[in-house]
């Protein structure tokens, strides 16, 4: 999927577009404050008038242009999707594959971003604008990592045929599993693991579709 064009605001829903000047610098700020009253209270604890104090900005800009916290949310994730470092390209799937288990742990075992991810997922779970929200980001992110497979198809490191987005899939449910769903522990070995368990997988015709 790819980066969202700069349009102008007035054409578009709120909060959908990364206008330049003045409007994205209170955009920036805004969600920076949205990140933070994440990471603090979760999604029920997002309000929109402490978001504006919070970032310096009025309140009646906030409620114009993003109107629920739910929108907050689902722009908040398209402009992680945008500024998400770009896929790896190490030479190998398994070089790959190792450097998006990584990329993904990082994310989610950071002090920041893993609070931010936990107060999302649990927004998506009974939010159907930030359950779309968080989907459109996962599908930003699994279509950078795609070329990876795609190319070790060219290479003759999997079938013809492979699935790439599956085996994308693959690398990070398992850490997502840990992180989401039993709250275990996220450590190096689990990200070494699942990107291991993707290229055997992978190699062995599991993602081809037969």
């Amino acid at each position: 999927m790819e980066h969202n064009s700069r349009l102008e605001a007035a054409s578009l829903t709120p909060g959908t577009v990364r206008p330049g000047g003045r409007t994205a610098k209170v955009r920036a700020a805004v969600l920076e404050a949205t990140q933070e009253a994440l990471v603090e209270g979760g999604f029920h604890g997002l309000n929109l008038d402490r978001v504006a104090a919070r970032a310096g900005v009025g309140k009646t800009t906030v409620y114009r242009r993003w109107g629920s916290a739910a929108a907050l949310v689902a722009d908040l994730l398209r402009d992680m999707a945008e500024q998400s470092l770009p896929a790896a390209d190490t030479g190998s799937l398994e070089g790959d594959l190792l450097a998006n288990a990584h990329l993904v742990r990082q994310t989610l075992t950071d002090p920041r971003m893993g609070p931010v991810f936990q107060a999302v997922i649990a927004a998506a779970a009974c939010d159907e604008e930030c359950a779309t929200a968080l989907n459109g980001f996962y599908a930003t992110r699994i279509h950078e990592w795609v070329p990876c497979v795609e190319r070790a198809a060219g290479r003759g490191e999997v079938p013809a045929g492979t699935d790439a987005g599956e085996v994308v899939r693959a690398v990070s449910a398992p850490l997502y599993y840990r992180f989401a769903v039993s709250r275990e522990p996220l450590g190096e070995a689990d990200a070494v693991r699942a990107a291991g368990a993707a290229v055997a997988a992978a190699k062995a015709g599991w993602f081809t579709g037969n």
